[in-house]
């Protein structure tokens, strides 16, 4: 495996997130931005990992574990945005600034 194909896909997964979360103002859209960008710190960090070390598993656990609390913190995400909107009916950003009712 080579290092920079996957360097390259990083970039382009963190490229697309940081687009997606700096022009987007639905609060789901933002969090899938987001969600690309750490996707791409990610497989950046993988494929360092494995470029250095290449017969250890530790930074496959790492990855494991990270995409594992990747999911955790998106379910929280969207459960706090559907609460959001089955309370005030808010789906954007500026409107949704105060989260109390």
């Amino acid at each position: 495996m080579n290092l920079d194909p996957m360097l390259l896909l990083a970039a382009a997964l963190f490229s697309i997130g940081l687009f997606g979360a700096l022009t987007q103002q639905s609060i789901v859209m933002l969090m899938m931005g987001l969600e690309l960008m750490l996707g791409g710190i990610i497989v950046a960090a993988a494929a360092i990992w494995h470029y250095i070390t290449p017969d250890t598993a530790e930074g496959q656990v790492l990855v494991v574990l990270a995409v594992t609390v990747m999911a955790v913190e998106m379910a929280v995400g969207f459960a706090v945005v559907t609460a959001l909107f089955r309370a005030r009916e808010v789906d954007v950003t500026d409107l949704a600034t105060e989260l109390r009712q």
